[in-house]
């Protein structure tokens, strides 16, 4: 398990960025709300289709997708920034609703496109993510914008741990819809 290294991160007794990779990188928020455009793509695309074997792709690369965004949050983002949150339950609550898709997720990923339920589960794991994505956006990351963490340097993590976790997961799911 990889985890973050916080030292790009942290501030000073000044409350300055410290970090020598300052303003490199991609913006982390830019690169989690890109993350959460693709998924939507995806269930958008889910929704509009009925062809079973369509269907089970779709799913699959939306799955892998919100896997390693959630890993790389968990790993990365979610610890650092509760360096300079003063408010630490909405870390907790989005690691909480990370648990939950996982677990819909896990049931998605033992079913056929067929089953009774599969596209009812579908729909409530796009909702579940909805809602995620909604407090992250409007909540979560204006919090996390006002303070002295190195976005860019979090955004040059997450991206590397990023590729990482696309090569170890995907096992050639979803790569025809690339």
């Amino acid at each position: 398990m990889v985890t973050a290294t916080h030292s790009a991160t942290k501030k000073t007794a000044a409350g300055k960025s410290t970090g020598k990779s300052a303003g490199k990188g991609p913006d982390a928020i830019a690169m989690l709300k890109a993350d959460h455009r693709a998924v939507e793509k995806l269930f958008g695309q889910f929704e509009k289709t009925r062809d079973s074997d369509r269907k089970k792709a779709l799913a699959d690369k939306a799955c892998l997708e919100l896997r390693v965004h959630m890993q790389i949050e968990e790993e990365i983002f979610y610890p650092t920034s509760r360096e300079y949150l003063a408010n630490e339950d909405i870390v907790d609550e989005a690691v909480v609703e990370h648990a939950a898709a996982k677990d819909l997720m896990g049931e998605i990923a033992g079913m056929d496109p067929t089953d009774e339920l599969y596209d009812a589960k579908m729909t409530v794991l796009e909702e579940q993510i909805e809602h995620h994505v909604e407090e992250e956006e409007t909540e979560y990351f204006p919090k996390v914008k006002k303070t002295d963490m190195d976005l860019k340097a979090i955004g040059a993590q997450l991206k590397a741990r990023k590729a990482e976790l696309m090569t170890q997961m995907d096992t050639g799911q979803g790569k025809a819809l690339q």
